[in-house]
């Protein structure tokens, strides 16, 4: 196959641009790197066509194996680091290199930071087409480490003994994780604790293939403001074998915990819950706290998984609505009402948009714990909602809008542009669907500024709060 290929090639040296970059799965190659990619890999070019290399960082020149050919890019492995960046370090976690949890730890954080705040000024260049997009530099963490309040590990078998943790990049192996270094310290714990009592007592991991088996996922939360701790079993099947012996191991050997919940999920799917949940011991939830606010946060809950970061991110949205207290303010995509209760003490009226009837029925719940009986939350679709109370002259005068990865819905764009708001706060996760977003409402409104604030240190997630005033 390959021969008849370089055949071709020397029957058409008039193509020659064509030939120049044809790149072959096993080409080894030298490339100096220019950027960061969405997934933190390097950037690099060879003779114009686009090559991602994991775990090569801006500025360097390594050497790269193509693992994936296609049309307009190649992917390599990094076999070599021939010119070193100064920004690369040594990963604290041993099991970096086969854990997929982080990206970024072999990156000096104070230049991961500065890679985001690049990640967002080119994907606003590229797609937004502005020249020079008012992007602030990165608000990072003092201490980047033990940030998440919520472990999700998946259970096995592997050589003999039970093991939880994170499968591999790309693969179906499973990488035991006794400690992660991302991780609050109470979660780890949690998980290695009730992995050894699973054990102690032969209550068996699920097997995917053979569909046999219990435990699915051990799930470990902890809130950070009041110390108490949940665990949740997710398992295939309704009943849990010595579950009264589990329950006082468990709150023998982790006196700290509050909540022992069970969640059934039979099926067949990568999604973790299942639609049952019921308490084993304790209370249903844990009582958490964000600023001024307060939460109970169930097991299936949704709730910011970095703490510290979601107040500096909900700082930086409340400065972008600049409110005075006289406005009434949107929040679509609301969830479970964060921002919405954030911002409704500085607000007249907060109106939550959300798809997830639960969500809904958690904000509700959120805004009377907290005392705001000037929220209100409406399961909907925010491009409908909106247009209607419009119509009926309720029109409001900031919109902030918090949509997934994917990015707003076009319906929900013209909808925006038809009810004009004078501020629209967008809050993103995915710095290429702002920029094709913030691009489709430049005719209207202006983009006054940019805040990139870092929730997942080590990793290459970025979350950004806009601002577009109406024009």
């Amino acid at each position: 196959m390959k021969s008849s290929n370089k055949q071709q090639k020397n029957t058409r040296p008039r193509d020659e641009k064509q030939t120049d970059t044809k790149i072959t799965v096993g080409q080894q190659m030298t490339l100096t790197i220019k950027s960061l990619g969405i997934n933190g890999e390097g950037i690099g070019y060879f003779k114009r066509k686009i090559v991602f290399v994991d775990k090569a960082l801006p500025g360097e020149v390594v050497q790269a194996e193509v693992t994936e050919a296609k049309e307009k890019f190649a992917v390599a492995r990094l076999l070599r680091v021939v010119e070193k960046s100064p920004a690369r370090i040594e990963p604290l976690c041993p099991l970096y290199e086969e854990c997929g949890g982080c990206s970024l730890q072999h990156m000096d954080y104070q230049a991961q930071l500065a890679s985001k705040q690049e990640l967002v000024i080119e994907s606003l260049r590229k797609y937004a087409r502005l020249e020079n997009p008012p992007v602030a530099p990165t608000i990072g963490m003092d201490n980047p480490w033990g940030y998440r309040n919520k472990a999700q590990f998946q259970v096995g078998r592997q050589n003999g003994k039970l093991v939880a943790g994170l499968y591999q990049t790309g693969s179906h192996q499973l990488i035991d994780l006794e400690t992660c270094h991302v991780q609050h310290k109470a979660t780890t714990a949690i998980v290695r604790t009730a992995k050894a009592i699973l054990e102690e007592l032969g209550i068996s991991a699920y097997e995917e293939r053979k569909r046999t088996g219990v435990i699915r996922t051990v799930v470990a939360r902890v809130a950070f403001a009041t110390g108490e701790t949940q665990l949740t079993l997710v398992t295939a099947t309704p009943e849990i074998p010595r579950v009264k012996e589990l329950i006082l191991e468990l709150r023998t050997r982790l006196p700290e915990l509050v909540s022992i919940v069970q969640n059934i999920n039979p099926k067949k799917t990568s999604v973790v819950f299942g639609d049952t949940t019921r308490e084993l011991w304790g209370r249903p939830s844990i009582a958490e706290k964000l600023g001024e606010l307060s939460f109970d946060l169930s097991a299936r809950a949704f709730f910011q998984l970095n703490p510290e970061q979601t107040k500096k991110l909900y700082d930086q949205v409340k400065t972008a609505t600049g409110l005075k207290g006289t406005e009434l303010v949107l929040d679509l995509y609301c969830g479970t009402g964060t921002i919405g209760l954030w911002l409704a003490p500085f607000a007249r009226e907060i109106r939550g948009i959300e798809m997830i009837p639960e969500a809904v029925e958690d904000a509700r719940r959120n805004a009377l714990r907290n005392g705001a009986d000037n929220a209100s939350f409406h399961v909907g679709k925010a491009e409908v909602l909106m247009p209607k109370w419009a119509k009926q002259g309720i029109k409001p005068d900031v919109v902030v809008v918090d949509p997934p990865r994917t990015g707003l819905d076009d319906a929900l764009i013209r909808s925006l542009l038809e009810v004009q708001p004078k501020r629209i706060v967008y809050v993103s996760c995915n710095p290429s669907t702002l920029g094709k977003d913030i691009g489709k409402m430049l005719g209207k409104y202006e983009l006054v500024s940019v805040q990139p604030v870092d929730m997942f240190p080590h990793t290459a997630h970025v979350e950004a709060v806009s601002l577009l005033v109406k024009k």
